[in-house]
């Protein structure tokens, strides 16, 4: 039976019935209203003497939770108490969560969520999602009939191994699935009712997790191989049965296998690896963005991505498509970009190259001439020689951008481009204020974590964050709304053109190149506009559209607030 179901009046007002009273009803996070529940809502559902006397408004709960936060001092305790109000009370988590939404993104997702993901089996509090294992995938039909809520339209699935820039991290992997969904409702209003976590708990190889005693996960190595893609297609095959049209987020899962299952699988569900396309959207956004300021095209520059993991693949890949815009052939724009890992430039002679860094390789006979102190030519050495004018950390190497590095980039160019994207913060390739002070405040950055703005030249200048959740939440919007039964590439560069788009021209001129981020709601619905547009003119849209989008999205999009609660009748 549904624990409740949203209904309208004779005057299409909404409100939701349910079944469930009592203190079984103040312990479903959807329904519980706390101090809000009316007198009324307390006498038909048995909460008389349950609740304090006095009947809050959503407000005086936003005011008094926002002064609890504030009394925590680190941010890993805010983080719990958020989480802990989301299992209380997701209304109001949500409703505090959208009035503060630039203090606590960093709290809620990165760069706070490394560290809960690290400590997450010493600060787990309440189940939330499925947990999908060796142990128990037998049993997986089962499970998914039992999932809280009936209708699963959006999962974000992760096997843990590429967590941000901290790698494998077992169990606590969940802790970036809720994350990434409070994402999606926070930013593009999809109701929290129909998302899912999903934690594919395949083992870990990190000994200081298998050896810890209050570890939470299977204990055991990582699953590889045929037993894994096993375990991954059984996975599949029941989810499509069981919610044929869910679209999947697959979430920091590692090199060659978030390629590997994303390709797999995207035709089979509507899927998505934003740490590939996420990654790559919003960076060749920033990208476009800084090429407004500079008042130059993309295939103009020579592009440095340091990092040849899922994301930098997936940033050059986008990059590649921006360029194709403008009319470069794929190999023309393939030539611009350098790929770097930790032993170097990738050239084709390399051996034990990984099949997914291939197409970005280079011949050998590139880099004849070059003037180079070993074999592979270093990150500077490929700044210099190739007369690189982007620099794109995506390497989790603290500091890798040093300052011989930028300046040789800043040598090649007036306008400078250097985003260093890897979070956590402590992991950031480098600092704003660093970037500017070498090269004399010319430079256009961007960073993955926040930064505080920068003075220089005597006037402040804001630094614009590289998030990913510009993208992703209005992605996932548009693709519910059209019902699309595939996410395709036109489908992420123009969510990357909506999201240039969107920022703003002053904002630019000061050097930011991403828009505010208490202006991410409005930005996701502007890259769900576009992405809706675009799944109609692919033809893999299955739903057939109003002229009116901004209406339809007004119409659909969830929003924090208590409904009024009526008792299905004869319960």
């Amino acid at each position: 039976m549904k624990q409740y179901e949203k209904k309208f009046d004779a005057n299409g007002r909404p409100f939701l019935e349910t079944h469930l009273t009592g203190l079984v009803l103040t312990r479903l996070p959807l329904l519980n209203k706390g101090t809000s529940f009316t007198l009324e809502e307390r006498r038909e559902f048995g909460l008389m003497g349950l609740l304090p006397p006095h009947v809050s408004s959503l407000d005086e709960q936003i005011e008094r939770s926002y002064a609890n936060f504030r009394s925590f001092r680190s941010d890993l305790e805010k983080h719990v108490f958020l989480r802990a109000l989301q299992d209380r009370s997701e209304v109001l988590f949500y409703a505090l969560l959208n009035r503060h939404i630039e203090e606590m993104m960093p709290i809620i997702y990165t760069p706070t969520v490394a560290q809960a993901v690290e400590q997450f089996s010493r600060i787990y509090r309440y189940p939330r999602g499925l947990v999908v294992s060796p142990e128990n995938i037998g049993d997986i039909d089962a499970m998914l009939e039992n999932t809280p809520f009936p209708d699963v339209q959006l999962i974000v699935a992760t096997d843990n191994e590429g967590i941000l820039g901290i790698g494998d991290q077992g169990f606590g992997g969940l802790a970036i699935c809720i994350g990434k969904l409070s994402l999606y409702t926070a930013a593009a209003g999809i109701d929290p009712a129909v998302t899912l976590p999903v934690e594919l708990d395949v083992g870990t190889n990190r000994k200081e997790l298998l050896d810890d005693p209050l570890y939470l996960g299977v204990k055991r190595p990582r699953m590889e191989g045929k037993e894994y893609d096993d375990f991954i297609h059984t996975f599949v095959t029941a989810l499509k049965k069981r919610f044929p049209n869910v679209l999947v987020q697959w979430e920091d899962f590692s090199k060659q296998k978030a390629f590997d299952v994303l390709d797999r699988y995207r035709d089979v569900l509507p899927s998505l690896n934003d740490d590939v396309q996420g990654t790559g959207a919003v960076v060749l956004a920033g990208l476009l963005s800084a090429t407004r300021r500079s008042q130059t095209t993309l295939g103009q520059q020579v592009y440095v991505v340091h990092g040849a993991g899922a994301g930098g693949v997936g940033v050059a890949r986008q990059i590649v498509r921006g360029m194709e815009r403008e009319g470069l052939s794929t190999k023309e724009a393939r030539e611009r970009i350098f790929l770097i890992d930790s032993k170097g430039l990738i050239l084709k002679d390399r051996k034990g190259l990984e099949p997914y860094k291939l197409e970005f390789a280079h011949e050998p006979s590139r880099v004849a001439g070059w003037k180079l102190q070993g074999a592979i030519p270093s990150l500077l050495e490929t700044a210099r020689e190739a007369k690189v004018t982007v620099l794109l950390g995506l390497s989790g190497q603290r500091a890798a951008f040093g300052e011989d590095v930028v300046k040789a980039v800043a040598a090649n160019t007036p306008y400078p481009v250097v985003f260093a994207l890897s979070n956590p913060t402590a992991n950031s390739e480098a600092v704003p204020e660093d970037i500017y002070r070498w090269t004399q405040g010319k430079a256009l950055v961007a960073t993955g974590s926040p930064f505080p703005d920068v003075e220089w030249d005597g006037a402040p200048h804001p630094v614009g964050q590289g998030n990913n959740a510009f993208i992703f939440p209005g992605l996932g919007l548009g693709v519910l709304l059209t019902r699309a039964r595939r996410v395709t590439d036109g489908m992420l560069t123009a969510a990357s053109l909506a999201l240039a788009d969107y920022t703003d021209g002053a904002r630019l001129a000061q050097g930011a190149l991403y828009p505010r981020m208490d202006r991410l709601r409005a930005a996701s619905r502007q890259v769900a506009i576009a992405v809706m547009r675009q799944a109609v003119k692919e033809e893999v849209a299955t739903r057939t559209l109003p002229e009116d989008l901004e209406g339809l999205l007004e119409a659909e999009m969830w929003r924090p607030e208590f409904l009024p609660l009526r008792r299905v009748p004869g319960k």
